[in-house]
């Protein structure tokens, strides 16, 4: 055996070595890309269902917000309504009611200054945890 025998051998052996591990990487490549796709096919099997049921819950929610939306706007409306009635009470009722409520106020004084046969009423005295208070202390009340 020459010397370019045995190189040749050795590059034979070594190509032999490179291709068989190349094959392994290539197996493994294969394997790791068969359990990719199979795990991108399970995830698909379960995301579907997933967003019908995202999807339905924002429809859902919607609906939801819908009615909340029809519901204020009844609210806006009844309010303004109350607004308005009683805006329309007080401009009705109030203005005689004060009317006749100051004519009663005139009328009492009135029959209250005829009374002067009425003795006058006794000063009361006010107490305050178990004593009394001057009433030079307590205010000067109008007497009626």
């Amino acid at each position: 055996m020459s010397g370019g025998e045995v190189a040749g051998i050795l590059v034979a052996v070594f190509w032999a070595i490179l291709v068989s591990f190349l094959a392994v990487a290539l197996a493994r490549l294969a394997q790791t890309l068969r359990a990719t796709t199979k795990l991108v096919a399970d995830v698909t099997d379960q995301a579907v269902p997933l967003l019908a049921d995202a999807s339905e819950a924002v429809r859902s929610a919607q609906t939801q917000i819908d009615r909340v939306d029809a519901i204020a706007t009844d609210v806006q409306e009844v309010t303004s309504n109350a607004s308005a009635l009683s805006t329309t009470v007080a401009s009705t009722f109030g203005g005689p009611l004060v009317k006749v409520a100051a004519f009663g106020y005139g009328v009492r004084r009135a029959i209250g200054g005829r009374r002067e046969n009425v003795p006058p009423k006794a000063s009361r005295r006010t107490v305050i945890v178990g004593r009394t208070v001057p009433s030079a202390r307590r205010g000067k009340r109008k007497k009626d």
